[in-house]
């Protein structure tokens, strides 16, 4: 078996796969709405493990296939005794993952389809993923008493073990429903990073029109002594008696889908599998809804909603995944619309979405694995290109709950942006380097860097600056501290705040450079034309003072008083895209011909302090060339470390450059970030833009 990652046309087409190069998924997106609910497999084969958070926690999902009589496994690697079926393809695209299997003369394709359109708020928000089965002969011959069985360990409504559930069966206008959630519901209850959701209710729901059966049974019926296993056959009845606490005899979710005789002709069944949690996101005290409730629509509502539109929405993913795929390829190479395609869903998984007491959309990033901050500026940062180029609604979203907050009196004090909001999913205020009472280990240009940088970005996207406008004086404060501190930091921390506090650091000095144009070109969408004249000049007469602070022979250095350094200068993409114009291109092409010496195996170090790279910063680096020969150089060695990565976790942003191993974090939205090849192509973000839901209609 074959394992590949590759761009696919509707279903399974053997000449696309013969098409296309192969990257393999370090870890592969299965169910993928937030960072609750969030589902992954973490080996090449479906069978050789049980699926997991995307933190690596247990969240068995599993799979049997029973044809002629024989049980055979499609998923999950339980219960061992059973055979695993033969597993002949593994494809993934924007918004599906697909499978093929063979065993028993029979041949089965498994689909999960997230339709992540982020064009389309309503099905964005809706936290359904459709999972599909289509069984058919191989054998030439009619296979008799075929089905399918589908097991949810309960888990998946807790935070871990030993925790206490409740389950329920419902029956919707167009569906059966078993659910399961925590017993206790403590509803926003507490922040962290590696936690599960511990209140909501985790839904099994099988369509009408599906010949099927289910039970809630605590002799799971993945056990090799099930029913299921033995006869084909569920329990009439649910275990009534099964115990409330996770992995102490508790219960499992179990649907049978039925498919009798199958012949040649292929047959398709599917089940509907979600979270819904009530208030998903507290912002300042208040307990806001997911997107989707923000009119009172009620799960069952919900739920019918999305079986309803079930054809239309396939017809709508598949068009996605074949349009994106073809016009990332010309931009990037197959490698790069490869890589785009795997990040996809992981950059949105990592967001909450919800509505403020106004209606107004809001998005919460959360900074998966490094401390679990919310509304991270300096994670939005390099995740911004995702929304600027299919939906910059989204990334004003964003942006305008850190603006709101930093306009309280009496709450953020500095003349500097903030970090973050506090620690997810509570956005009560920042919690990060000492928090709202202190300047230490504050990131002061890197983060008001940032937020000019993307407000102006966002208002090039909208043609408009309602937003800068709104919050004109705050914005000017940041452009002030950046035009006294900007040319030359101080010692401070920047978004690699791992490596360290960096004085006189160059690259955060580009950043400050661009940014204060970015204010100049927002004062000139304002027709406050006498500010933007100031502030351009100096952004100007500072790029002029940063080459020659900076030069050393035929590349830049690290930090101006480091001899024999360099770094790579991701910042300077802005100068590029927004059309500042303030470095000549002669920077960015010495820069390039500079890197292609400092290339390891997999990939451009981050700086000469050590061997590891980001990945998002890669990615923008490599768009400064001029050249697709030069992008090509690093872009390859990524794809190499893809392909070869020995840390099977969603992609981490942050790896060694020769041994391919991950240093830290894995399943963040700064994946996003790998997007700004395609942002660079002004008349493709035209087009993606032009799909985005129009404002007005909030």
């Amino acid at each position: 078996m074959k394992l590949r990652f590759i761009a696919l046309l509707g279903s399974f087409c053997p000449l696309l796969i013969a098409q296309q190069e192969t990257l393999r998924p370090p870890s592969t997106p299965l169910i993928t709405h937030n960072p609750y609910f969030s589902i992954w497999s973490n080996t090449d084969k479906l069978t050789d493990s049980n699926t997991v958070h995307w933190t690596g926690k247990p969240q068995p999902i599993s799979g049997l296939l029973r044809v002629d009589g024989q049980t055979m496994r499609f998923m999950g690697d339980r219960p061992r005794q059973l055979p695993a079926m033969q597993q002949t393809a593994h494809t993934v695209t924007p918004t599906h993952t697909r499978y093929s299997f063979t065993g028993g003369g029979v041949e089965l394709n498994l689909s999960f389809f997230t339709p992540t359109i982020l064009s389309d708020l309503e099905v964005l928000s809706r936290p359904v993923t459709y999972v599909s089965f289509t069984t058919k002969s191989i054998d030439g011959k009619a296979h008799q008493d075929v089905s399918i069985l589908l097991d949810v360990d309960p888990i998946i409504a807790v935070n871990g073990s030993g925790e206490a559930v409740t389950y329920s069966r419902n029956q919707t206008e167009t569906q059966t429903v078993l659910s399961v959630g925590s017993r206790d519901q403590r509803i926003l209850n507490r922040a962290g990073d590696d936690l599960r959701i511990d209140w909501g209710y985790f839904h099994l729901s099988v369509p009408n029109g599906e010949e099927s059966a289910s039970a809630i049974v605590r002799d799971t019926s993945t056990s090799p002594d099930g029913a299921f296993a033995k006869t084909g056959l569920l329990p009439k009845a649910d275990d009534m008696d099964a115990s409330p606490i996770v992995g102490r005899g508790d219960a499992h979710l179990a649907t049978e889908l039925l498919f009798h005789s199958v012949t040649d002709q292929p047959v398709t069944r599917h089940l509907l599998v979600s979270y819904t949690e009530g208030f998903a996101i507290q912002y300042l005290g208040r307990n806001l809804r997911p997107w989707w409730q923000r009119n009172g629509q009620t799960v069952a509502a919900m739920l019918d909603a999305a079986e309803r539109e079930l054809p239309a929405l396939e017809k709508r993913g598949d068009e996605l995944d074949t349009t994106l795929t073809a016009d990332l390829t010309p931009v990037g190479g197959a490698s790069y619309a490869n890589l785009c395609i795997l990040a996809y869903r992981q950059a949105w998984a990592a967001h909450g979405f919800v509505a403020d007491l106004d209606g107004q959309p809001l998005v919460f990033g959360k900074e998966n694995f490094s401390n679990g901050s919310i509304a991270t500026v300096d994670v939005l940062y390099p995740a911004s290109p995702f929304f600027l180029l299919f939906n910059p609604v989204l990334l004003e979203a964003e942006l305008r709950p850190l603006m709101e907050y930093t306009a309280l009196p009496n709450r953020w004090r500095f003349p500097f942006a903030p970090h973050d909001l506090g620690t997810y999913p509570l956005a009560n205020g920042q919690t990060y380097g000492g928090g709202e009472a202190t300047e230490e280990n504050q990131m002061p240009v890197e983060e008001s860097g940032n937020m000019l940088l993307m407000i102006d970005a966002v208002a090039r996207a909208e043609g408009k600056a309602d937003l800068a406008a709104q919050y004109w004086p705050k914005l000017t404060q940041w452009a002030n501290f950046l035009k006294d501190h900007g040319l030359d930091p101080e010692k401070q921390l920047t978004t690699d705040d791992f490596a360290g506090h960096v004085t006189h650091n160059a690259n955060l000095a580009l950043k400050a450079i661009d940014a204060l144009e970015a204010y100049a070109d927002l004062a000139k969408l304002l027709g406050k034309n006498d500010v933007a004249r100031d502030f351009s000049k100096t952004a100007h007469d500072y790029a002029v003072k940063w080459i020659a602070l900076d030069k050393e022979g035929d590349h830049y250095k690290l930090a101006y008083d480091s001899a024999n350094t360099w770094s790579q200068k991701y910042n300077l993409v802005w100068d590029q895209l927004l059309g500042y114009n303030l470095f000549p291109p002669s920077v960015r092409e010495s820069e390039i011909a500079f890197y292609k010496t400092k290339l390891n195996k997999y990939g451009l170090p981050l700086d000469s302090r050590a061997d590891y790279t980001k990945l998002d910063w890669s990615i923008w680096t490599a768009t400064l060339a001029s050249n697709p020969a030069d992008f090509d150089a690093i872009m390859n060695s990524i794809a190499l470390w893809v392909n070869e990565t020995p840390s099977r976790v969603p992609l981490t942003d942050w790896y060694d450059t020769r041994n391919g191993k991950q240093i830290g974090f894995q399943a963040r939205s700064v994946v996003g970030g790998v997007f700004i090849k395609a942002l660079s192509d002004k008349q493709l973000t035209a087009k993606w833009r032009a799909k985005a839901a129009i404002r007005e209609n909030f």
